[in-house]
């Protein structure tokens, strides 16, 4: 991971420190005891999987006694904020956190690095591939244990591919708006009643520039790349970005295959509302509760997926047995009760998933991807979610403009508008390539 700014360190660093003086509040973070180990988690549904590890290590330690916190993850995150910051931390504690958030206590020195033997252990690309390595370190050195990760892929309604005469997912993204025309229903007066590919235009603002830059990636461009010490780049105002724009644009005004008023996401799939769409693995197990007798089928997507990888940290005094118990939930044995039991999926390259995809083929797209199938995550910067949310709502506006589907030029001029507003907010930090 790169850097941040150097304003973006101290204005960090002030932030965490004002808040020690509530740390004393949090009592109990760990017992004293060395066999006492606390796991702190912002997912409820992980608890499950936290404590069946904590059963398997009972054999080599007997009287180890675990106590998983498992929490919303906004409460999680003050929690950890408060508890690093507070000091006085008594016994060990296992700390699940996203690499970008994880980054603000690395650069203020609040979490201490691996222990040598992890250390070898995540860096061997065995285990690991190159995007999780880096995810879990900090100026070259390993920080944190890769666990899990939200990924994309698509899911299409299979009923609705055979009666458009559809045997295969979409390969390409030219196939995608192909496939939308073919797969859409329409009223008697040619109004769109079940789209052909949601795509998400309206909602939540940060949301809306984060599966953008989905497709966006598939066309080989990024809402922000990396430019060397710890400087970022918008990459969109070019003609990955003008193919991505052109191809929301073209299916809302030129094909009518969606539009922003029409049902979406999830729920629209679940509903027979549309044909296919772009999600995380979890809409796995919303459809096996609200619509078990759906029939569907998941695909990887052209070039590569979004990936929000969580990695296990240490915190306290003898944090030996917290870094064998990061390691003890990487086992190929807990991560495969992972993917089954809990939906998340596993980082860990090598490990054996077939015993879950042949129960759920649905899988198979997120851990049996293409060899090359490129990732991108969120840069571990202070101004991201100001970016994505200003880009978002950059994105809204052209999604509402009719006159620029046919029109290049427009395309272009609002992609470097976009871009240029990027740029401010990144030169404000000092984060701006020069």
């Amino acid at each position: 991971m790169k850097n941040a700014s150097v304003k973006t360190r101290i204005s960090t660093r002030a932030l965490l420190l004002s808040t020690a003086f509530v740390g004393t509040l949090l009592s109990g973070v760990a017992s004293a005891s060395a066999e006492t180990l606390t796991v702190w988690s912002g997912y409820p549904e992980m608890a499950p999987f936290y404590e069946h590890v904590a059963q398997g290590m009972k054999a080599s330690h007997p009287d180890l006694d675990v106590k998983v916190e498992a929490i919303a993850l906004r409460e999680h995150e003050k929690r950890v904020a408060l508890g690093l910051t507070g000091g006085g931390q008594d016994g060990v504690t296992v700390i699940e956190l996203s690499g970008s958030t994880a980054t603000r206590y690395l650069e203020n020195d609040l979490l201490p690095k691996a222990a040598d033997d992890v250390s070898a252990f995540v860096k061997d690309e065995k285990n690991f591939s190159k995007f999780f390595i880096d995810s879990a370190s900090y100026n070259g050195a390993v920080y944190g244990v890769p666990l899990f990760r939200g990924q994309g892929s698509l899911y299409y309604n299979t009923d609705m591919f055979a009666a458009a005469g559809l045997t295969t997912p979409p390969k390409t993204m030219d196939e995608y708006s192909a496939y939308a025309e073919k797969l859409t229903k329409r009223d008697a007066s040619g109004k769109a009643t079940v789209s052909g590919w949601s795509l998400r235009l309206s909602g939540g603002g940060q949301g809306i520039a984060e599966k953008f830059w989905t497709n966006l990636h598939q066309f080989g461009g990024a809402i922000l790349a990396p430019a060397g010490d710890g400087k970022w780049k918008p990459d969109f105002a070019n003609e990955a970005g003008r193919k991505a724009l052109k191809q929301y644009l073209a299916n809302i005004f030129t094909t009518k295959t969606v539009s922003p008023e029409m049902p979406a996401d999830a729920d629209a799939f679940e509903r027979g509302q549309t044909a296919m769409f772009i999600r995380e693995s979890w809409v796995i197990g919303d459809i096996a509760k609200k619509a078990p007798d759906l029939k569907y089928a998941t695909a990887p997507l052209p070039k590569g997926s979004i990936a929000l990888p969580t990695n296990l940290y240490v915190a306290g005094d003898d944090a030996a047995i917290g870094w064998e118990f990061a390691k003890a939930a990487n086992s190929p044995e807990n991560l495969i009760w992972l993917l089954q039991n809990v939906g998340w999926l596993p980082n860990r390259s090598g490990v054996d998933y077939s015993s879950v995809t042949a129960k759920q083929p649905a899988f198979a797209a997120f851990v049996d991807y293409p060899q090359g199938y490129e990732f991108f995550t969120l840069p571990a910067i202070g101004p991201i979610e100001e970016v994505l949310t200003r880009v978002a709502a950059q994105l809204v506006t052209a999604f509402g403009d009719a006159s620029m589907a046919a029109d290049d030029a427009k395309i272009d001029a609002f992609l470097k508008k976009a871009s240029d507003e990027v740029v401010a907010i990144l030169d404000r930090e000092g984060l701006a390539a020069k």
